[in-house]
């Protein structure tokens, strides 16, 4: 499923002196398959965006399209189709582990199922259960356990279980290693790459992580003040450090270090995950003291 959205435009409180244009003419291209991060400041308009891509939110003006769900204003509304939508786009908001509500984890992630495939047996709704929890991680004893017993990090792959559980084509996640240790962060980004290869074809993330982003994505677009300035590899943007920071924008450490040593005369040409920076940085040392 691609994502195309040609001159986007949404405006809060539209018609009223509150009104706020949150998007503003935004064009962008996710294709099917992409790791894509999505960045910019708080009020940038990351979070609204997203929100479009399972029709949370009904653009004001422009065109947008998710594989062949026409999400445009001008399109017909369908609730049938927009339930289709929504179990090919899933959605996880920030801190999603506070959205359990269920006695067990099995009735918890087997909510979101029933609700899309109501017709399905309960043989059915058993297998995708299990499959959703095994896929995230967990073993299938969690799935009689409260998850309110569980861990912090249960607890969110529970809750992406309740969201991946139709098998979604399209994984959208706001902030997803929000709140986590190191440790935490790090299992969480390999489990959405085990998603990305055998669950979700494509995975977008909104994230203030740039080092995150540098590791994981394969393209980026940024936003500010509701307009898209820059789209391109981890490798384009984040060799602009000096336009990030006038962006309010932070940048990934091996981005800043690069920077740094491309001052003092040692310029590295680097992708900025940490494996190919170490090995350039390691490269230029050896080179130097041969």
């Amino acid at each position: 499923m691609q994502i195309v959205a040609k001159d986007l435009t949404f405006v809060y409180n539209a018609k009223t002196k509150f009104s706020k244009t949150a998007l503003d003419k935004i064009s962008l291209t996710i294709d099917e398959g992409d790791f894509f991060g999505i960045i910019g400041h708080t009020g940038s308009g990351k979070s609204t965006f997203i929100q479009h891509l399972n029709g949370i939110l009904r653009a004001s003006s422009g065109y947008l399209t998710v594989g062949d769900f026409d999400l445009s204003p001008s399109a017909k509304k369908d609730k049938k189709r927009l339930k289709e939508l929504r179990a090919k786009v899933g959605m996880v908001f920030q801190y999603p582990e506070y959205q359990l509500f269920e006695e067990t984890v099995y009735k918890d992630v087997a909510f979101g199922y029933k609700n899309f495939f109501p017709k399905a047996t309960e043989d059915e709704v058993k297998s995708a259960v299990i499959n959703a929890v095994a896929a995230v991680g967990l073993d299938s004893s969690v799935l009689n356990k409260s998850p309110f017993d569980l861990s912090g990090g249960q607890k969110r792959r529970v809750a992406i279980a309740g969201v991946i559980v139709s098998k979604p084509e399209v994984l959208v996640l706001d902030e997803p290693v929000a709140g986590l240790d190191p440790v935490g962060k790090r299992e969480l980004m390999n489990l959405l790459h085990s998603l990305h290869k055998n669950v979700c074809k494509t995975i977008v993330i909104v994230s203030h992580d740039m080092d995150e982003v540098a590791q994981n994505c394969n393209k980026i677009a940024v936003f500010s003040e509701g307009k898209i300035v820059m789209t391109g590899t981890p490798k384009e943007i984040f060799s602009k450090v000096d336009e990030l920071l006038a962006l309010r924008l932070d940048a990934p450490l091996t981005a800043l270090l690069a920077a740094d040593l491309k001052k003092v005369g040692a310029d590295i040409d680097t992708d900025f995950t940490t494996d190919d920076f170490t090995k350039k940085v390691a490269g230029l040392y050896h080179k130097n003291n041969a």
